[in-house]
């Protein structure tokens, strides 16, 4: 029986780097209703989704999490979280989030 901190550690990331982003004016957490975390997913063009936070706690959204931080970092110029997927694929994972 083991606890699983990446996970931990890699939501805590993301939530600290949505801040610093939200503090340099790149969005308001107005806009956002507790309990949600504001992402931008595409590959040309973005659109913004906004996810519950316990999505983050899933090992499905955790993979995929990794997987841009792998290859993309976190670093975007949109101010949020950059998920550059195509939108068919994001709205598939979460769906099956949304079931599971």
């Amino acid at each position: 029986m083991g606890i699983r901190l990446p996970g931990f550690f890699l939501a805590k990331q993301i939530l600290r780097q949505s801040v610093l982003n939200a503090e340099k004016g790149a969005s308001t957490s107005l806009d956002v209703p507790k309990g949600f975390l504001a992402v931008y997913v595409g590959v040309t063009q973005m659109k913004r989704f906004l996810i519950p936070v316990s999505y983050l706690n899933q090992p499905l959204f955790q993979e995929l999490l990794s997987r841009v931080e792998e290859e993309f970092g976190f670093n975007h110029s949109m101010g949020g979280l950059t998920i550059p997927c195509g939108e068919d694929t994001f709205t598939d994972i979460t769906s099956q989030l949304i079931t599971s």
